[in-house]
């Protein structure tokens, strides 16, 4: 399984693993859609294999398993991860470098 998440972290510069009842990865997705990021969207609770999905996700270190957010197909981790980087001005240029900003 941890092959089917790589497969979907590259499919797009920026990968967001969600859950539909999730209020951080809501809010995740609200902060890449401001920033007129559009990124591919799992909503592991919507999915057939999502349970295992999200069992992959914890094997690969992400702890909580939602939101995990992979950028140029690298896992940067969960919301703590992406707002300390918004926060130290590091998110704008990563996402700029995987292609999924040219502004």
């Amino acid at each position: 399984m941890e092959r089917a998440v790589a497969r979907l972290a590259s499919e797009r510069p920026v990968v967001i693993f969600s859950k539909s009842s999730c209020c951080m990865c809501h809010t995740i997705k609200t902060l890449f859609s401001d920033f007129g990021v559009n990124p591919a969207v799992h909503e592991l609770d919507e999915m057939p294999r999502g349970r295992e999905i999200e069992q992959a996700l914890a094997r690969l270190g992400s702890n909580p398993t939602v939101p995990t957010i992979f950028i140029g197909g690298e896992r940067v981790g969960g919301a703590n991860e992406i707002m300390t980087l918004h926060l130290n001005r590091s998110l704008i240029p990563m996402l700029k470098r995987a292609g999924a900003l040219w502004v």
